[in-house]
């Protein structure tokens, strides 16, 4: 006879050493898993040959187009930047350390000495507590890594967009949002646009001219403000710096358009002469379509930009602006 309980001990005996050995076969590829994770840390993207910085140097480390990795020291203050693709530190960086398009990966053992800035991806560390400066920041803008990087890897496609259902569909979203904006600022303001466009179709070269001189002087203004005024001065002045470039975009961009339709009305257009809304719908539909073309529409948005520049510059000024009769 045989002894059922003997079997039933040895059956769970059996389950219990099963068990035990898959807990371990799992224990031990998690072990593998991470000490393969530990080693490496980065998974280079497949046909992405980084840059290798070895040595020690003295000069700022960058690449444009690839990835970047410092497996040696980098001394410059401008440490590592890499545009469209990532920064692998192995080594040591004294300075910043930047990506635009890509991440920064810090490995087991390499140390950060300056700030991490990252723009499309993430900022990774092997180290649980990573080898950096106490007093150092990390800026960090996760989204858009692949169009970044394939931006910053082919410029030239941002000159030339590509013209797909999606595209267009943008462009006439584009054309229906400054309508509906035109036609709110023109009703709440009517006397304000008028004047502008006066002032756009007397004095066109004045306005440009101003534009321009005040283009050039906010840009260094604004940059010489926050590299050496103080902390609340710089913070100020570059609050009202954006304030003036968002107003003179907005209330520029709708002068122009408005001018601009009136212009294709009078040459063009036999009908609704005298019709506000269709000029506001022309001029519109001619600048947006004038800055979806390839290759030109930097040239079209810079344009717009310091025309609006000029209108803002000289809203106090009377449309007339004649000299004084001897």
């Amino acid at each position: 006879m045989v002894n059922e309980s003997v079997l039933e001990r040895g059956h769970d005996l059996l389950w219990l050493q099963t068990s035990c050995r898959f807990c371990g076969l799992l224990i031990s590829i998690a072990c593998m898993l991470g000490a393969i994770q530990a080693q490496s840390g980065y998974e280079p993207t497949p046909g992405d040959t980084p840059l290798v910085v070895t040595g020690v140097s003295d000069a700022m480390a960058y690449s444009a187009g690839q990835s970047l990795r410092i497996n040696g020291t980098v001394k410059a203050p401008g440490g590592a930047i890499a545009l469209g693709g990532d920064v692998i530190v192995q080594g040591v960086v004294e300075g910043d350390v930047a990506a635009i398009g890509g991440s920064v990966i810090q490995l087991e053992g390499a140390r950060i000495g300056g700030d991490v800035m990252v723009v499309g991806g993430t900022y990774r560390h092997v180290d649980p507590v990573p080898n950096r400066n106490p007093a150092a920041v990390t800026i960090m803008y996760a989204g858009y890594e692949q169009e970044l990087r394939n931006m910053m890897r082919n410029p030239k496609d941002l000159l030339a967009p590509h013209w797909s259902a999606s595209y267009i569909g943008f462009r006439v979203l584009a054309i229906l949002f400054w309508f509906i904006v035109s036609l709110a600022l023109t009703a709440a303001m009517p006397g304000t646009i008028s004047r502008g466009i006066a002032r756009l179709q007397l004095r066109l070269g004045r306005v440009a001219i101003i534009g321009v001189v005040g283009s050039l002087l906010i840009g260094p203004g604004v940059i010489f403000g926050l590299q050496y005024l103080p902390y609340m001065i710089a913070v100020v002045v570059g609050l009202l710096a954006s304030l003036l470039i968002l107003v003179a975009w907005l209330f520029g961009r709708v002068i122009i358009y408005a001018a601009t339709g009136r212009w294709l009305q009078r040459k063009y257009l036999k009908l609704a002469k005298n019709s506000e809304s269709v000029a506001l719908l022309l001029g519109t539909i001619f600048w947006i379509a004038l800055s979806s073309l390839p290759y030109i529409w930097p040239v079209v948005v810079a344009v717009v930009l310091v025309t609006s520049l000029g209108l803002a510059l000289t809203a106090r000024y009377r449309v007339g602006w004649k000299r004084q009769e001897l």
